[in-house]
């Protein structure tokens, strides 16, 4: 039998990598931070101070990842917004709740720990905890040799937010002849990149670096969700309800704020959709389009019809249908 002693550096876990990331990330996770935040990067738990002002607080938490995004992300090396977009899609689900972020925090495993390429996608997750006004206050990173192959991470985002308990039940203030206004996505955001990937890379077979519409196909690809948190702060007093438009597009997304006897009208001629989408189309039945992707909108807000306008002067939200009495649902007209 052989003695040779074997250390854990061998086995593929390098404690120093993992110390040495911590350190380099420590700056940006401070910047994320605001006076509830209690103690600092280290502990064993984070800790966070409920805000004040709140009769009946509830707590809200959302959980996602990236999906397959990620996958582009580490063939092009290009890692700096995946972390922004993990971000996204937990807030962006908190405020359908009518909750304001509080804290977020992340898990990131891979084979191989590589510092560099870890600081650049917490300093995606920090950048996007600054867009949505929540901390950063805890997160793991796990080398796990044998799990992942040594490229490959993947990413898991975990946000907590807070709520009147009064103003969460949305569905019973949403009205047949409310108007529908949507707010573009900034891009594919972080739904459909499996048929992404198969069509452009592998049906049609482009290059990440060609020119798309000005850009390189990557960026545009890789362009992050868009976080709509600040928008809800402002205009929160007018929204009857929201809908984030994710996997399963507007047909899926919308009538999960719908109660039974309200039908959504959509008017497909109204939505403002995206190059990269209305390429797509060309060899996706649209049907499957607009079940898989948001089609350049990332989220709708339900408002009362005489609030319409102003916001929709006030912010780059527009109007693309209303809702009627009928059967709970959304028709694309």
């Amino acid at each position: 039998m052989n003695t040779e002693k074997v250390s854990y550096k061998e086995a593929g876990v390098d404690i120093d990598a993992g110390n040495e990331f911590v350190e380099a990330i420590k700056a940006e996770v401070k910047s994320t931070f605001d006076a509830n935040v209690i103690g600092g990067i280290g502990s064993f738990a984070g800790a966070y101070a409920l805000p004040s002002g709140y009769r009946e607080p509830v707590l809200l938490s959302a959980t996602d990842g990236v999906g397959t995004k990620l996958k582009l992300a580490i063939e092009s090396g290009k890692l700096d917004t995946v972390g922004i977009d993990l971000v996204a899609m937990c807030v962006n689900d908190l405020i359908c709740n009518f909750g304001t972020p509080m804290f977020f925090l992340d898990y990131y495993a891979t084979g191989k720990l590589v510092p560099a390429e870890a600081k650049a996608v917490v300093s995606g997750i920090a950048e996007g905890c600054r867009r949505s006004e929540c901390a950063l206050i805890g997160g793991e990173t796990a080398e796990m040799p044998g799990m992942y192959s040594e490229k490959d991470f993947d990413l898991a985002g975990f946000a907590v937010g807070i709520a009147e308990r009064s103003e969460m039940d949305r569905m019973s203030r949403v009205k047949a002849g409310q108007a529908l206004l949507a707010l573009p996505s900034s891009g594919i955001h972080s739904n459909g990149f499996s048929l992404v990937r198969k069509l452009l890379l592998e049906k049609l077979q482009m290059n990440l670096e060609e020119d798309f519409e000005g850009r390189p196909l990557i960026d545009v690809l890789l362009e992050p969700t868009r976080i709509y948190v600040p928008e809800f702060k402002a205009h929160r007093d007018k929204i009857v309800a929201l809908a984030h438009i994710t996997g399963g597009g507007i047909v899926e997304n919308l009538p999960r704020v719908l109660p039974e006897g309200i039908h959504a009208v959509v008017e497909r001629s109204r939505i403002r959709t995206l190059p990269i989408f209305d390429f797509m189309s060309r060899y996706v039945d649209e049907e499957e389009m607009y079940r898989t992707f948001n089609m350049g909108v990332g989220m709708i807000w339900v408002v009362e019809a005489a609030d319409a306008q102003a916001l929709v002067s006030g912010t780059d939200a527009y109007v693309i249908g209303e809702l009627t009495a009928g059967e709970r649902g959304v028709t694309l007209v």
